[in-house]
């Protein structure tokens, strides 16, 4: 990694947190250089401008999460049940490390990433999209293998568990109470074992 690399992603780490808890149209140039201890000159000799900083860092959020999340879809769980379980584990065992860094990445740029940044937007679009993927794809193989109901629309309870879990840590971090997104993880729990699952229990 050149001398140039590693200052770019001094600067993506350092304020990975700040923009995600902040928020990253909120997040001054400033508040960038007090993060990294770097002069405005450094920061715009690596990045255009200010957005193309915020874009870079919400693709390593984004990233980060969706390395950790990935492991649940791993051969790791063995059946497609073991997968989308192990997807709500998650949330469940690594609430507090999410919440500590501000939030869920991709929801948090959701909020902003509206008309008047449009590249962000663009990036949380494909995040979520390459998410419900995922879901999908485990539900998909688990009517292949014959563990889940060949009539479930796979696309729709990717969405819907996304939609559940998002709307449970919007209302947990909001409230400062983590039944809400207890509550979101036992209905998705529930819709795999009643809905999905046509195995015996």
């Amino acid at each position: 990694m050149s001398k140039a690399e590693k200052t770019k992603q001094h600067i993506i780490e350092k304020t990975a947190t700040l923009f995600n808890t902040k928020g990253y149209i909120s997040t001054s140039l400033s508040d960038i250089t007090q993060a990294t201890g770097l002069t405005k000159g450094s920061i715009y000799g690596n990045f255009e401008n200010k957005d193309e900083v915020a874009i870079e860092v919400y693709k390593y959020n984004a990233g980060l999460l969706g390395k950790t999340l990935s492991r649940s879809f791993s051969d790791e769980f063995p059946t497609s049940l073991d997968k989308l379980h192990a997807f709500v584990d998650f949330y469940r065992k690594k609430w507090k490390f999410v919440f500590a860094n501000g939030g869920c990445p991709l929801m948090n740029a959701a909020t902003e990433a509206d008309d008047s940044f449009p590249a962000l937007k663009t990036q949380v679009k494909r995040s979520f999209e390459q998410w419900m993927i995922k879901i999908s794809g485990s539900i998909t193989e688990g009517q292949k293998n014959g563990e889940i109901d060949k009539k479930i629309n796979a696309d729709q309870y990717a969405s819907l568990f996304i939609m559940l879990i998002e709307g449970g840590i919007l209302l947990s971090k909001t409230m400062g109470d983590q039944s809400f997104l207890n509550n979101a993880l036992d209905k998705v729990s529930s819709m795999i074992d009643h809905e999905l699952n046509i195995l015996p229990s």
